[in-house]
């Protein structure tokens, strides 16, 4: 294979891992983001609970009130039934307190239900607060592993620019200038393996003269569609298959 085309295969390759690492490494704020939105939807979920546990109270302390009310009107009207002198008077100071027993009632058995809502919405907060301390936890291991990762990820940037400089250090200027050139224009990819007679970045078929010449690795040639620097890569023969085979 032609020197320069090898090195700029391997240029290649550092570029687009030096991108991936960048990828991920920029990538990083917005992870932040994702770990704090957890912790903001689990404290949330908490805060609901909470706040339907304390409408829970405010409404039973308010029916509580009105029982009380109720409660007090009833005995009052036993005391004056008690004191009635006519059969019509008792009659109706009966009917008062059936009222007043049926209100009585059903404020009781809203009381009872306020009661096994509360028994409820209390284990939904303590639920709710078990999984925030554990959401917390996980955030805090999730922030763990992702400095340690950052700081491989550097250190895997330190190494491809010691590389890409020992590399680029080797190339003919001329070949270097233009697969930059290309670079920039293709997204970051200068480089093109051609298969089958085409392009495998572009898609784009290649002349047969043009092919064949690719196929040789000899010197450095450029897809007419793309620009891209074109390589080819032998298919592995029956000798060289048999020779990876281990032995039995």
């Amino acid at each position: 294979m032609h020197p320069d085309l090898e090195r700029l295969i391997a240029l290649q390759r550092i570029n687009s891992d030096t991108q991936d690492a960048q990828r991920r490494v920029g990538e990083e704020p917005e992870r932040q983001k994702a770990f704090e939105v957890r912790l903001e939807e689990a404290g949330r979920r908490v805060a609901t609970a909470r706040e339907r546990l304390t409408a829970c109270q405010t409404s039973r302390r308010a029916i509580e009130k009105d029982l009380a009310v109720h409660q007090g009107r009833l005995s009052k009207f036993r005391d004056q039934l008690m004191v009635v002198k006519t059969n019509v008077e008792y009659q109706a100071m009966q009917k008062e307190i059936e009222f007043a027993q049926h209100e009585v009632k059903q404020f009781e058995d809203g009381i009872l239900e306020l009661m096994l809502e509360f028994d409820d919405l209390s284990a939904a907060v303590k639920a709710a607060e078990v999984d925030l301390a554990g959401e917390q936890k996980k955030v805090e291991a999730d922030r763990r592993a992702l400095a340690i990762e950052l700081k491989e990820l550097q250190g895997v940037l330190d190494r491809l620019a010691t590389d890409r400089g020992r590399v680029v250090a080797q190339i003919d200027p001329r070949a270097l200038a233009m697969f930059e050139t290309v670079s920039r224009r293709r997204n970051g990819v200068a480089v093109a393996e051609a298969r089958d007679g085409v392009c495998t970045v572009c898609h784009v078929r290649l002349r047969p003269q043009v092919f064949n010449e690719v196929r040789r690795n000899a010197e450095i040639i450029q897809c007419e569609s793309c620009n891209r620097v074109l390589y080819f890569v032998p298919k592995p023969t029956a000798t060289t298959e048999a020779a990876e085979q281990p032995a039995s």
